[in-house]
C-alpha cells in the first residue's frame, strides 16, 4: 500500500507514538507485509524468529518491538506492539468508508456493464467495460474489475483477510487495507468469496475461470487462463501460475507457489510448493502416478498377509 504522498520518518513515529532510529526526514513511501515489501516501505516484525528477515528485506523502515543494530540506509520504529500500530497505520492511511447507497458515486462502470438487481459497489470501485455482475454481488472498496468479466450470484469481493494475533483476551485482526484485482475475460461462479490484501493486491489473472463456491484468500495472486473448481479453498500468499487446473474440493496451505500448468485432482491437499507440467492427487500431495500406485497396493495387503498366514 502506497500512500498518496511522501512521509518522513518523524511524522510516521508521530502518528504511532513511538521512539525510531534513523534521520528525522527519511523518507516512507508506503507500508506492507513482509511478502510485498519493496524499498521505501514499512513492514513490521514481533517476534525474534522473524527479526532478520525484516531487517534485511527489501523494506526500509521497520516497525519493531526490539532496539537492534539499524541496517545501513534503513530506518527502525520501535515499539511495544508492532501489530497493533501497524492496524493504527493501516486506519490512518485508509480508513474506512461509510457508504450509504448500492452503488456509489465514486465508483467508475465501464461502458456496456450490467449490473443486476441487489448488488452492492463500493467507494473507488472500477469495473471495466461489457461487464455482466449478477444479483446480489458485493464488490467492497477499491476493487479494481478488467473489461468482459462475468461474476454470479451471491459472490463477495474484498472482504477482509483472515489475519490474526493471539492475544490473553482473545483474538486481534490485522487490518486490511489492500485490493482485489480482477483481470479481463475472467469469469467467477456463484457464492465465491475473495479477500482483499492486507496491503497489497489479491489478484485473478486474465482469462481465468472459477467455478461456484471458491475461496481465494488474502494475497494471492492467481494466473492467466487458470481453472479453479467448485469447493476449492486457496489460502493467503498463494501463487497460482498460468494454465494450473484445479478440480473440485482442493484445499492449500498459505504461502505456496504452484507451477505453470499443474494438474491438481479433486480433494487434494497441497501441502507444498509444487512444480508445473505434473499432475497431483492426495494428502499429503503427490505425483497422481505414484500415490495412485501407492493406493492400489494398499488394496493388495489382505492378500499378502493371507499368503503369509498359509506360509506360517
Amino acid at each position: 500500500m502506497k500512500f498518496i504522498k511522501t512521509h518522513t520518518l518523524k511524522e510516521i513515529a508521530t502518528i504511532i507514538n513511538s521512539k525510531y532510529v534513523g534521520d528525522d526526514n527519511f523518507p516512507v513511501y508506503g507500508m506492507n507485509e513482509i511478502h510485498v515489501v519493496e524499498s521505501g516501505d514499512i513492514v513490521f516484525v514481533d517476534h525474534p524468529k522473524y527479526y532478520d528477515k525484516a531487517l534485511h528485506s527489501a523494506a526500509t523502515t521497520i516497525l519493531i518491538n526490539k532496539n537492534v543494530d539499524c541496517p545501513e540506509g534503513k530506518a527502525l520504529l520501535i515499539s511495544d506492539d508492532p501489530f497493533r500500530d501497524f492496524n493504527i497505520l493501516t486506519n490512518h492511511f485508509k480508513p474506512f468508508q461509510l457508504a450509504n447507497v448500492a452503488i456509489s458515486a465514486s465508483a467508475k462502470i465501464g461502458a456496456g456493464t450490467i449490473i443486476q438487481p441487489n448488488c452492492f459497489v463500493g467507494n473507488h470501485v472500477v469495473i471495466g467495460e461489457n461487464c455482466l455482475i449478477h444479483s446480489n454481488v458485493s464488490i467492497y472498496d477499491n476493487t479494481i474489475i478488467g473489461n468482459n468479466v462475468i461474476i454470479h450470484a451471491g459472490t463477495i469481493l474484498g472482504a477482509d483477510a483472515f489475519y490474526y494475533k493471539k492475544r490473553p483476551e482473545g483474538y486481534d485482526q490485522l487490518i486490511s487495507g489492500g485490493r482485489v484485482v480482477i483481470k479481463n475475460n475472467v469469469g467467477i461462479g456463484a457464492l465465491c468469496t475473495i479477500d482483499k490484501g492486507v496491503t497489497g493486491d489479491t489478484t485473478i489473472g486474465e482469462g481465468t475461470k472459477i467455478d461456484n463456491q471458491v475461496q481465494v484468500g488474502h494475497d494471492t495472486v492467481i494466473g492467466k487462463k487458470c481453472l479453479i473448481a467448485s469447493q476449492t479453498g486457496i489460502a493467503g500468499c498463494v501463487i497460482i501460475k498460468d494454465e494450473v487446473t484445479i478440480w473440485g474440493q482442493v484445499g492449500t496451505t498459505s504461502g505456496i507457489t504452484i507451477g505453470e500448468k499443474a494438474v491438481i485432482l479433486g480433494q487434494t491437499g497441497v501441502t507444498k510448493s509444487i512444480e508445473g507440467g505434473k499432475t497431483y492427487f492426495g494428502t499429503p500431495i503427490q505425483e497422481s502416478r505414484e500415490k495412485l500406485k501407492q493406493l492400489a497396493n494398499i488394496k493388495k495387503i489382505p492378500e499378502i498377509l493371507q499368503k503369509l498366514k498359509e506360509l506360517l
